[in-house]
């Protein structure tokens, strides 16, 4: 019992400052003996308040109870919160350090919350955590400092709440895109209108004229058996169309930016350009690949699909070979026989990079609607806008032109084969390429 108290006892820092100045009263009564007498009642009166606190904290009924209420996933990428439900449990009021062991992949190593609780008082304190990694993250213990008014002595309780927790690529962003899809509202996520040229060939119904409608619409019969009142046709885009994303898992996607990998900014677009494509009634599919092919998953618009994507997703790694583009064009040769929209996430950083690849994209691009998309290097961009100062800088700035301009000259050389791109920051990604896909499916393209 006595080790118990004893590994949960501290000394708060009003303690040592009150031990600071007994040492001095000490030390000065050398030169002046009359303090010495204030110096000895000075420790008396420290060691009479010291077991006050320690009667108080270690011999009164009650506690401080914490529990801490943890989400069932963490979306990467985001900020998720949680909280910490804490009750003081004592008749008096307390001052509460807590220090929750949060998973070693943040690096938290100063982190800490305060709180001051009144007898009784339940209160809720709350943080956020920004996963970065998908994968298994472990929470462990509490630790809880409780410190009367008193505050010279601290009592340390460990509370055992120890969980594994799963982050999941980004459905934060996912329930946004939805809701917004559903609305057909994405123009608040920075999507634009894409002016429509002719009709789709899938009818929807027949409705008013309204001010705005296209006249070459309007159907002459409907309008006549409502006794003149306009009717137009009303069309659709067309649906049940194959979107596949493919995921290049190559040394190239392994790149950081922000504290994540490309790889995981491109996991995240595909998860969200997935469900807006399911939304608009097209079907989703999925393939990885770096030096082995590795996920296939067919285009579906079954209601499982998504969860498949998302359980795909979730262990799919960076790997450090090179990626090999003939095996995934002889698999698509081989499983994916109709016609689709193809979104190639990967990165070149040279057109050297791009030359050796560019026999398999042509191919891939003869048989299905090409899109590929890769990064800008943010990195390069602010040295290029940096002013140079120095010969070193003038160096440094001219070879980052010269990487940035060799990135658009990456664009051109697919233009020039009639290869769609994207080239974006990777905080840009999900708007371009959903933004992109609009477009492709208003234009009628696949």
């Amino acid at each position: 019992m006595f080790k118990r108290f004893y590994k949960s006892l501290f000394f708060g820092h009003r303690f040592y400052l009150a031990m600071v100045l007994v040492i001095v009263l000490f030390v000065l009564s050398y030169l002046l003996p009359f303090l010495f007498n204030i110096a000895k009642l000075a420790l008396l009166f420290l060691f009479l308040l010291l077991l006050l606190d320690y009667v108080i904290l270690f011999f009164s009924k009650g506690s401080v109870s914490v529990a801490r209420t943890l989400p069932e996933r963490m979306s990467n990428g985001d900020l998720n919160p949680i909280h910490i439900n804490t009750t003081n449990d004592y008749v008096f009021a307390v001052d509460v350090k807590m220090i929750d062991e949060v998973p070693f992949q943040f690096q938290k190593r100063d982190f800490a919350l305060f709180a001051s609780l009144k007898p009784g008082e339940h209160r809720v304190l709350s943080y956020e955590l920004r996963p970065t990694e998908r994968g298994e993250y472990e929470f462990f213990n509490i630790n809880v400092f409780v410190k009367s008014r008193l505050k010279m002595i601290v009592r340390r309780k460990v509370v055992a709440a120890q969980k594994k927790v799963k982050v999941l690529p980004s459905f934060f962003l996912l329930k946004r895109y939805e809701l917004m899809a559903h609305s057909n509202n994405l123009a608040e996520a920075g999507n634009r209108k894409i002016r429509k040229i002719g009709h789709s060939l899938e009818f929807e119904q027949i409705k008013d004229y309204v001010p705005g409608d296209d006249i070459r619409s309007i159907n002459w019969k409907a309008t006549a058996r409502r006794g003149g009142q306009l009717m137009v046709n009303n069309y659709t885009d067309e649906k049940s169309q194959q979107v596949y994303c493919i995921l290049d898992k190559g040394r190239v996607m392994k790149m950081p930016f922000d504290d994540m990998a490309l790889l995981d900014y491109a996991i995240n677009a595909t998860l969200i350009l997935s469900s807006v494509a399911l939304i608009k009634q097209d079907k989703a599919g999925l393939i990885t690949f770096s030096n082995e092919i590795g996920s296939f998953l067919p285009a579906d618009r079954r209601a499982k699909q998504m969860n498949s994507i998302l359980q795909l997703l979730y262990d799919e790694q960076t790997k450090f070979p090179e990626a090999d583009y003939e095996k995934l064009y002889a698999l698509m040769r081989m499983r994916i026989t109709q016609r689709s929209l193809v979104i190639l996430f990967t990165n070149f950083e040279s057109m050297s990079a791009l030359q050796r690849q560019l026999p398999y994209i042509k191919a891939i691009a003869r048989n299905h609607l090409l899109l590929v998309v890769f990064f800008e290097n943010t990195g390069l961009r602010e040295l290029t806008e940096k002013t140079a100062t120095t010969v070193e800088d003038l160096y440094t700035k001219t070879i980052a032109e010269k990487f940035e301009h060799e990135k658009r000259l990456i664009v051109k050389e697919l233009q020039k084969h009639g290869i769609s791109s994207i080239l974006t920051p990777p905080q840009h990604l999900t708007v371009s390429v959903v933004n992109k896909y609009l477009e492709i499916k208003a234009r009628q393209a696949i």
